[in-house]
Parts: structure tokens; sequence; C-alpha cells
């Protein structure tokens, strides 16, 4: 089979629909990934270059209470995904929240420069060495025919779509949620009705944060931990961010799914490799042809 004058090999139906299923679950990785970076961007209007890093650490913590206390990587989410809030809301409040200067550039160069020394600092304590968390049921899971689907796949996908679904009922349905909402649409107008913004920022930071944890948690079972891990995930969230339209929740989960598909896909016909070009041939086409992504509309 040609394609713009490339010989391209054949397969058949069922091995492309398997590859496609594949790309659904590895999608809902790149979505809940994304979830927290549209998030931060959809409140504090900045693009979180630290996402990946913060990522990497929180994969560093699923590995170390999996070594060392022998806890399951799903059941370390109830440790990690509180623990990042935290973290991402200290790290706000305590340094990025201090660079706002009415600067938007400043910002983005705190966030570089805490991934930078966040980076550092796993290389330094944990080394470049890759480090992988083995559970029992790595080759256990379901046979559909087309495709064998293993137990960490379907708990990424489940996973994925029960975070987000619940992140969209706490946004619509809390208190809290509503003030996020309010000051995505005008933080000068909810301040005036008594809303603590520089709170909200943080929460907003903190729960993406929580959105990176809890994706290290359903990552572990299949992919190593090493300083730079993060790099891959958030280059391709930034990705699903522009095609699902900054600051929307279901452009996230959309934009996820359809980049895991396309890259499984692209995979399956150029190789590994090469596989990855059709994701960024996907970037910047959105960006030529339709800016503002599938669903542009902020929070």
């Amino acid at each position: 089979m040609d394609f713009l004058g490339i010989s391209l090999p054949s397969y058949s139906l069922e091995t492309v629909f398997g590859s496609a299923i594949s790309g659904v679950f590895l999608g809902a990785i790149y979505a809940l990934v994304a979830l927290g970076l549209t998030l931060i961007y959809g409140v504090l209007h900045i693009i979180n270059f630290a996402h990946g890093t913060l990522l990497m650490l929180a994969m560093y913590a699923v590995f170390f209470l999996w070594s060392i206390f022998g806890i399951d990587p799903y059941l370390a989410m109830l440790i990690v995904v509180p623990g990042g809030y935290l973290f991402g809301y200290v790290l706000q409040r305590s340094v990025i929240g201090r660079t706002n200067h009415g600067r938007d550039e400043i910002i983005l160069l705190a966030t570089l420069g805490v991934s930078i020394v966040l980076e550092n600092f796993a290389l330094f304590a944990f080394s470049a060495n890759e480090r992988n968390v083995q559970v029992p049921y790595d080759f256990d899971g379901i046979d559909l025919g087309v495709v064998y689907v293993v137990w960490p796949e379907v708990a990424a996908l489940v996973g994925s779509l029960v975070i987000t679904a619940a992140l969209w009922c706490f946004m619509s349905f809390t208190d809290t949620g509503k003030a996020i909402r309010a000051v995505a649409k005008e933080r000068h107008g909810a301040r005036l009705m008594g809303i603590n913004v520089e709170h909200i920022f943080a929460v907003s930071f903190g729960i993406g944060t929580a959105c990176v944890a809890a994706a290290a948690s359903l990552l572990a079972p299949t992919y190593a931990v090493f300083p730079q891990a993060g790099y891959l995930f958030v280059l391709i969230a930034f990705t699903v961010v522009v095609l699902g339209g900054m600051g929307s929740f279901v452009g996230a989960l959309v934009g996820g799914l359809v980049i895991g598909v396309t890259e499984q896909i692209g995979r399956l016909y150029l190789g590994e490799s090469l596989g990855l070009i059709t994701i960024s041939v996907i970037f910047i086409l959105i960006l030529l042809f339709r800016p503002t992504g599938l669903f542009g509309q902020r929070l």
C-alpha cells in the first residue's frame, strides 16, 4: 500500500482494529495527564512546563511505596493523589504564585525553573537508572479476539474515565468547583464577590498535580520511571490540550483518545521510531486550521 509515495505494509482489518483498541487504553492515560494541564491553563492562564516533572516525581513515589512497603500501585493512589495535591498547592503558593507580577512570561520561566530543579534533584537522588514496578497480574487480561488486553491497560482506561467524571462532578456541583469556574471566567469579578482568588489558584494547581499523580499510579505497572520519564507524556499532553481545546475537560478526554489511537496506528505502519510523527502532524494541522481546538472554550 502506497501513501504519499511511501510504501506502507499491508495489515488485515483485525490487526488495525486491534491497534486502535490498544490506542484507546493508551489515550486514556494521555487524557488524564492533559486534564491536569488544561485545568491549570483554564484557571491560571499559564502553561505549566513542570507538569511532566511532577508526573515523574509521582511515579517515583509510587515506585518506592511498592518497593519499600509493598503497596500495590493502584492502592498507592490513595496516598500519592492527596500528596500530589498538597505538593502542588504549596508549590503554587510558595513559588509560582509569588512570581506573578502581571507578566505571564515570568510565570512560564518560573515553571521551567521548577522543572529543571526537580529533574536534577531526581537525577541526583535516584540516578538515571530505570526502575520498574512488577505486579503479579502484569500479563493477565482479557482476550478480545483482535487484541489481548492486560489488566493494567483496563485499569488505566477505567481509572481515567472515573477520575474525569469525578472531576467534572466536582467542578459542576461543589462550591469550590463553582468558585474555580468563576475565577476561570472572570477573576476580577470573582474577587469582588469575595472569592479568595489566590487560594483558588493554588487549589487548581493542586488538583492539576493530583491528576498527574493519579496518572502515575495508572502508569506504574507498564512504564519504567527515570528522571526524564515525564517528557514524552507532557509533550503529548500539550498536543492533546491543543487538539481538544484549551480549558476543555471534554476536549482533553476526546483529544487523548484520538492521539492514543493515532499513535498506535502510526506505529503499526511506520514503526516504533517514526510512529510519533503522526502526533506532530496532528499538532501542526490543528494550529493551522483550528487553533481553538475541537472544543475550544474555557471552563
